[in-house]
């Protein structure tokens, strides 16, 4: 009984010193990338409709969104300040000078960001992604009136006469220069009474350099009552849109959730189109809270004896040093594992293994 009750003291004190730390870190760490979002949305106040409370809100509805970006930094510096604040209070020394191991001790402190990442797993997932479509949409219907976000993160364009919908769009680096690309395009065309003159099905549309190119079109045209189709590989499609503008539109792959990510997997590898991009992100999501949970209890340690070598912002430092390189790390193995056609989860899942395998070994040597 008397063990039991220590543990949950010691229990209570990390959790405390550390998760005060930890929304510390994460507060400021929030607040200045919105702030620096904000500064970059004043640019554009004056562009269409976008005004100063709407880019106040803009700002505001992502926040969630950068909450679940860095809270794996901010349990790391937060685990590290808050262990640091014991180490430096003494409390650390005589939690060790009772018996405790160092394992134990970081055990706390996993224990209590367990429960602070389950709950933002949960905004990641419901509050985060929901706000980031919302603050686009605001964005781009304030800024350009020719071009909306549908239900579901769909492209919507008005070009001239014609109508455009795009499925899902994203932008990447080609060997000719930037390229936006659309997927399941539909171009309406419209005369200008009104009345549907023509229907194109594509299924991408890419702009490169300064043109627009249609891939595996079938373009039907209204005649009376007779309708006529025909199919292309490519064809030059001649359209005024501002690629620029389209490129804003789209929502990174890593800003949605993991069901919706899920389903535009599936629905793009039925439609035998690239989703590696959604594949990573997917997974990315998946092992969040193994990476936030694994990186937090393998530089915690960097804390023990801040006060007898080098103090604690030597410690802090090459916590952080670890992190970034953890970052580095992991990003490397799964973009080598996207090339080679890996096996994205274990891609994913290898770095915290690593890293898990290392923290083992290291409190077996440092009991």
């Amino acid at each position: 009984m008397m063990r039991a009750a220590t543990f949950k003291k010691v229990d209570k004190l990390v959790a405390m010193s550390v998760l005060g730390a930890v929304l510390l870190a994460w507060g400021f760490l929030v607040g200045f990338d919105a702030f620096r979002a904000f500064v970059g949305e004043i640019n554009d106040i004056g562009t269409g409709h976008y005004t100063l409370s709407k880019a106040i809100a803009y700002t505001l509805l992502t926040v969630p969104r950068r909450g679940y970006q860095f809270f794996g930094y901010a349990a790391l510096i937060g685990g590290l300040l808050g262990m640091g604040t014991l180490a430096t209070s003494g409390e650390l020394t005589a939690l060790r000078a009772a018996g405790l191991s160092k394992l134990r001790i970081c055990v706390s402190v996993i224990l209590a960001l367990t429960v602070l990442t389950a709950l933002v797993v949960l905004m990641g997932e419901t509050i985060g992604p929901r706000g980031e479509r919302k603050a686009e949409a605001l964005a781009l219907s304030a800024k350009s009136k020719d071009v909306a976000i549908g239900k579901g993160g769909s492209l919507w364009a008005r070009d001239g006469e014609d109508v455009v919908n795009a499925k899902h769009g994203r932008t990447h680096n080609g060997p000719a220069g930037p390229t936006v690309e659309l997927q399941d395009v539909r171009v309406f065309e419209f005369a200008p009474d009104g009345q549907l003159r023509a229907l194109s099905l594509a299924k991408t549309a890419t702009h490169v350099g300064a043109e627009w190119t249609l891939h595996d079109v079938r373009r039907t045209e209204f005649r009376g009552a007779a309708a006529v189709s025909t199919t292309q590989a490519q064809t030059r499609w001649h359209s005024s849109l501002d690629p620029n503008v389209l490129a804003v539109s789209m929502i990174h792959p890593e800003y949605l959730s993991a069901s919706d990510l899920a389903r535009n997997i599936d629905y793009m590898q039925r439609n035998r189109q690239d989703a590696s991009g959604y594949q990573r992100a997917y997974w990315g999501r998946i092992f969040y809270p193994l990476n936030v949970l694994v990186l937090a209890f393998c530089a915690v340690p960097f804390a023990f004896g801040a006060l007898r070598t080098g103090g604690l912002g030597k410690r802090l430092f090459i916590g952080i040093a670890l992190a970034i390189t953890y970052y580095f790390f992991q990003s490397a193995v799964v973009s080598m594992g996207a090339v080679y056609n890996f096996n994205l989860a274990l891609a994913n899942a290898l770095p915290s293994l690593f890293l898990a395998v290392a923290a083992f070994v290291y409190f077996r040597r440092h009991a």
